[in-house]
C-alpha cells in the first residue's frame, strides 16, 4: 500500500526512532552488509509516484533527461534514441514531452536507432547561450545539432566528425563564468572542443597515452575560473595540453581505461585537492589529489561508477558511493567507502549500476538510491523507503532530480515493461520549500558513468 508525501515525513521520524538504537551499536569502524536482493519488503514505506509518463514509443528511448526546455517553471522530458554500429552510435530521434504526456516536439528520424541503452546518448539540456532558456543539444549523424527548447527548430548546427557523438559535455574553457563550449568525442579514442558557434578550438588523441574516460569531466584545478578537463589517465589544461597522467603504480602502465571521475573537494592548494576514479580493466577505485599524485587505491573489483556526499556524520570527510559491475551473478553489491578508502559497508542488489544519492530526509545526510531495489538505504545499510512502480515494470535507471526548486532532493525512476518505457517522478515535499525561477532537472553533463 502507497502513503501520502506528507504523512511519509511522519513514518519517516518514527522509523528513525525506532531503529536509532541500532545504529547506535554500530560504530563508524564496523562494517555492514545488507541483503537487498529480491522484492522489496512490505514493512517500508512505500512512495507513490508524483508523476508518471510513458515515454513516446515512436521517437523516444531508455535515455531520459528532464528540465525546462520551454521556460514555462515547469520540467519537460526529453528522451532520445541512438543508432549504434561498431561504436559509431550518434542520436537519431529525440521526443520532449511535458508531464501529462503530451508531445512537445519531436526531431530526427524514427526509423533508425534503437530505444535500448547501453551508454551514454549524446543529448543534453543545457541553456548554451546564456539566455535563460534551456536549448536540447544532440550530436547526430556527423553534426552537432542545438536545438531550440521551446520549438524543436535547429539553432545552430555544425560538422562534426564520424564517430565524435559518444557523448556531449559542457565546460568553460575560455573563463567568460558560464560553461559556453562543447565537447565531444569518440568511445575511447579522441576528444574535440568547440565553441558554441562551432569553431573548433583544440582536439586530443589519446591523452597521455591512455584511452578516454566514458565522459570527459571539467573542473576548476587552479582557481584560475577555466575548466581543466579530467579525460581518462590524463587531465587536460582548458586549451588541451597535458596537465599531468596519472600513474597508479610507479614504473608500470595503468590497465584500461578511466571509467569514471568525480570531484571530492578542490582546495586552494592543489595537493589538497581529493578527486576520485574507476578504473575498467586496472580493477580499482583511485583517490587522487589535484596533482595527479596517488593518494590511495583499492583494488581486485570492477568498480564503475561513483556518488560522493555526506552520509555518514559519524565518519570523517565525505563518503563514496560506488557499485562493482561485472560479476556473473547476484549479489551486485553496492559499496559505501570512507574518504580514507576503507569499505564501510555493503548493499548486496540483483543489479544496481543506476545509483544516485538523495537527502531525502532533509537532514542533511544524503540517503543511497538504486534503480533495482528500488529503494533508498541510510548510511548503516537499513531501507528507508520503497518507490511504487507498476506490476511487471523492470527499474532500470535511479537518479536525484530538481522538480521544485529545492535541490536535487526528488528522484526519478524509469522503468522497462512489456511495451512500454515509463517515467515515475517522486517529488520531496518534506525537504523544504525555497523556490528558484526555474527547476534544474537532471542538471549539468548528465551521464550513467
Amino acid at each position: 500500500m502507497t502513503i501520502d508525501r506528507r504523512t511519509l515525513g511522519l513514518v519517516l521520524a518514527a522509523w528513525c526512532i525506532l531503529y536509532g538504537a541500532a545504529a547506535l551499536g554500530t560504530g563508524p569502524d564496523e562494517r555492514f552488509e545488507t541483503d537487498a536482493c529480491g522484492i522489496p519488503p512490505a514493512d517500508v514505506p512505500l512512495v507513490a509516484p508524483w508523476k508518471t509518463i510513458t515515454v513516446d514509443a515512436e521517437y523516444g528511448g531508455q535515455w531520459v533527461v528532464v528540465g525546462d526546455v520551454d521556460g514555462d517553471g515547469e520540467v519537460e522530458i526529453v528522451s532520445a534514441r541512438n543508432c549504434n554500429e561498431v561504436d559509431d552510435h550518434y542520436t537519431s530521434s529525440v521526443v520532449v514531452q511535458k508531464l501529462d504526456g503530451s508531445i512537445l516536439w519531436r526531431w530526427g528520424d524514427p526509423q533508425i536507432g534503437r530505444r535500448e541503452l547501453h551508454h551514454d546518448v549524446a543529448c543534453q539540456i543545457h541553456d548554451l547561450d546564456h539566455n535563460g532558456t534551456n536549448e536540447v543539444i544532440v550530436a547526430g549523424d556527423r553534426q552537432l545539432v542545438v536545438l531550440d527548447g521551446r520549438s524543436g527548430k535547429p539553432e545552430v548546427v555544425f560538422p562534426i566528425e564520424q564517430y565524435a557523438s559518444d557523448c556531449i559535455v559542457f565546460a568553460d574553457l575560455s573563463g567568460q563564468g558560464w560553461p559556453g563550449e562543447i565537447l565531444v568525442k569518440t568511445r575511447y579514442g579522441k576528444i574535440w572542443a568547440y565553441a558554441a558557434d562551432g569553431r573548433l578550438l583544440w582536439t586530443v588523441q589519446e591523452p597521455g597515452g591512455y584511452p578516454t574516460s566514458h565522459q570527459p569531466f571539467p573542473v576548476d584545478l587552479d582557481g584560475d575560473g577555466r575548466d581543466e578537463i579530467l579525460a581518462g589517465y590524463a587531465a587536460l589544461n582548458s586549451d588541451g595540453s597535458i596537465r599531468w597522467v596519472l600513474e597508479v603504480e610507479k614504473g608500470h602502465k595503468n590497465g584500461g581505461h578511466a571509467d569514471c571521475w568525480r570531484v571530492v573537494r578542490v582546495a586552494q592548494r592543489p595537493e589538497d585537492t581529493r578527486l576520485v576514479m574507476t578504473m575498467c580493466g586496472g580493477e580499482a577505485l583511485v583517490m587522487t589529489d589535484g596533482l595527479g599524485q596517488l593518494v590511495w587505491r583499492v583494488s581486485g573489483c570492477h568498480y564503475e561508477s561513483v556518488d560522493v556526499g555526506e552520509i555518514r556524520d559519524d565518519i570523517p570527510g565525505l563518503e563514496l558511493v560506488v557499485d562493482i559491475d561485472h560479476l556473473p551473478a547476484p549479489p551486485m553489491p553496492l559499496c559505501l567507502f570512507s574518504e580514507k578508502g576503507r569499505e564501510v559497508g555493503r548493499i548486496n542488489t540483483d543489479y544496481t549500476r543506476h545509483h544516485a544519492l538523495v537527502d531525502w530526509n532533509g537532514d542533511g545526510l544524503q540517503e543511497i538510491g538504486s534503480a533495482e531495489p528500488r529503494g533508498l538505504f541510510d548510511g548503516y545499510g537499513r531501507r528507508v523507503c520503497s518507490f511504487a512502480v507498476g506490476e511487471g515494470e523492470r527499474p532500470m535507471l535511479f537518479d536525484a532530480v530538481d522538480l521544485t526548486g529545492c535541490g536535487m532532493r526528488d528522484v526519478m525512476l524509469t522503468t522497462v515493461g512489456q511495451d512500454t518505457y515509463k517515467v515515475y517522478l517522486y517529488r520531496n515535499e518534506i525537504v523544504g520549500s525555497a523556490r528558484r525561477d526555474r527547476p534544474a532537472g537532471t542538471g549539468l553533463n548528465y551521464t550513467l558513468y
